[in-house]
This record gives structure tokens, sequence and C-alpha cells, in this order.
């Protein structure tokens, strides 16, 4: 007879508030669209820097924080949401002198990053689904984990797409060195944010 071994502090915080496991389809409607309006309004912060074509957002932790609350479905759905309405024409990215909004946005410099965003959701809510929330430093390892998912995104598509081409090197040094630093202690400050949720619905592992 074997013996099922369930995850490791199971379940999403969403499901923690809503108290059931089944959620229903209008609640996670509502929980998707609530991320991908979050994820827009965190591109409306964005600071241009001189030495680089990425500009300075909130969006990374914004991103990683929904698909923790969220799990890694639905916060998967929530990032292809909002690239979905970028595609559209919706003024939904952030703001650029050089490219319209729309779905050339994807094929500019900050393209992979964007199409990184769901798959980055997907790592930091497949973590937290399995309990790497509850906890700070745990926490910190799920976003780390999703952070990288979106920095290799935009600095290899900084690496093939750039033309004239900058190479490895050149998209290191304008798509991550600058960053780094600063999404790190953003990062450190967001991971706080979860396990304080949990402590407050009284559910966090103990």
């Amino acid at each position: 007879m074997q013996t099922r071994v369930e995850p490791l502090a199971g379940g999403t915080l969403l499901q923690a508030i809503v108290a059931r496991v089944d959620l229903s389809p209008a609640v996670r409607a509502f929980a998707v669209l609530f991320a991908t309006v979050a994820t827009v309004a965190a591109a409306q912060v964005s600071i241009p820097l001189p030495f680089t074509p990425v500009p300075f957002t909130f969006q990374p932790m914004v991103v990683l924080l929904g698909a923790a609350a969220l799990g890694p479905r639905l916060g998967m759905a929530s990032q292809i949401l909002y690239l979905a309405l970028g595609f559209a024409g919706l003024p939904v990215f952030a703001a650029s002198a050089v490219l319209p909004q729309g779905a050339a946005r994807l094929l500019g410099p900050t393209g992979g990053y964007l199409m990184a965003y769901p798959f980055a959701a997907f790592a930091a809510g497949w973590l937290a689904q399995r309990g790497f929330d509850r906890r700070y430093l745990t926490a910190v390892i799920a976003m780390v984990c999703g952070l990288a998912v979106v920095f290799t995104g935009g600095v290899l598509w900084l690496t093939l797409a750039s033309r004239p081409s900058i190479g490895l090197s050149g998209a290191l040094a304008t798509g991550f060195v600058p960053f780094i630093i600063p999404d790190l202690l953003k990062l450190l400050a967001a991971a706080a944010v979860m396990p304080g949720r949990w402590r407050i619905t009284g559910s966090a592992s103990r």
C-alpha cells in the first residue's frame, strides 16, 4: 500500500482567505483580473535610465507577489491577460520614448522581460503553493526564483534581438547589472508581505 505524500503546507493565500479549496469561477476570475490591474498600475510608475533602454519599474515585485497569493496557474493567467491587453494596444506597458504601446513593444528591448512574466509567475506561484510563502526566508527563495526567470528572459532577449547586436556582456551590462541590487532590495521587502498575510489569516504553518 502506497502512502500519499502531500505537498508541504499546500494551498495558496487566496484559498485560505476564501476558506475553501474549490474556488468558484467568479472568485478565480476576479483574482486574476485584480493581479492584472495591479501589474498595469505598477507599469505606470517607471523611471527611464539614460544608460539602458530598460526602465526601472516595480512590475517584477507585483508579478511575484500576485503569483504567490494566487498560485501558479492563476498567477500565470494574470500575466497572460496582461500581455494580451498590451498586444491588443491598450496602454498597459510602461511609458517609452522609443516604442508605442501595442504588439511592437513585445519586440522591443523590454520584450524579453514582459514575455517572461507568465513563466516567472508560474515559478513563484508553484513554490508558494507548496508553502514557501509562509516563512520569510523561503518566501525570499521563491521570489528569487521568479526574479531569475524575469532576468533570464530579459537578458537573453537583449542578447539575441538587439540590433546592432550588443552580445551577452552588453545585455548583462544594460539589462541586469543596473537592476539586480535595487530589485533584490525590493524583493527582500516584498518577501515579508506573504508571511505577514498568512499570520493574519491564522493559517501559517507551525
